[in-house]
């Protein structure tokens, strides 16, 4: 675990193709909404804006996929995001993806590296 790892949720939040976590980090000096899902066994976090312009994605509060559970879906712009990478499958997005935030899980924790997370 690195040193400046901070806990975002317990493991048994997230559930595979199931509703995202939503939380804060402090990025580029102003607190910026995030969230992190589950997807093929691994957790995934993105910074909680679509690539076309900056509105979070969620259609409900932590609902992130599509109907299928295939696609992270922007509720505002329809935009289809790999759930793996954040990158932009089709939309408006214009191939400007996700910004992928680095996070590890250890003794059934969510941990966000190198970035510190907001209350």
């Amino acid at each position: 675990m690195a040193d400046d790892a901070r806990v975002i949720c317990q493991s048994s939040v997230l559930e595979e193709g199931g509703k995202g976590f939503r939380f804060n980090v402090d990025w580029q000096g102003r607190k910026t909404p995030a969230f992190v899902i589950r997807y093929q066994g691994k957790a995934h976090a993105f910074l909680n804006q679509c690539g076309h312009v900056p509105v979070e994605l969620d259609w409900q509060e932590g609902e992130f996929f599509d109907a299928e559970q295939v696609y992270l879906v922007c509720a505002t712009h329809g935009a289809l995001y790999d759930p793996a990478k954040g990158t932009c499958i089709s939309g408006r997005c214009n191939g400007r993806g996700l910004t992928t935030l680095p996070v590890e899980e250890i003794n059934n924790q969510i941990r966000l590296l190198k970035h510190r997370l907001m209350p």
